[in-house]
């Protein structure tokens, strides 16, 4: 049986929204990234916020 995703098991998180100013290009290029992924634009975001975070967080070797 395939494991299922640990985000889908948990309730929605409460969501704060925040104000982001990006350069036009930049948008475009996160815009284009996300369709590549079958995100939104927000959610694409957020995961790449994410995964910086979590990089960021693991012990240097």
């Amino acid at each position: 049986m395939a494991k299922l995703d640990k985000q889908r098991d948990e309730p929605p998180q409460e969501r704060k929204p925040f104000l982001l100013r990006l350069s036009p290009d930049l948008m475009e290029d996160l815009r284009r990234w996300a369709n590549q992924d079958l995100r939104s634009l927000n959610s694409h975001i957020e995961f790449l916020l994410r995964d910086a975070v979590n990089r960021r967080r693991r012990p240097k070797p």
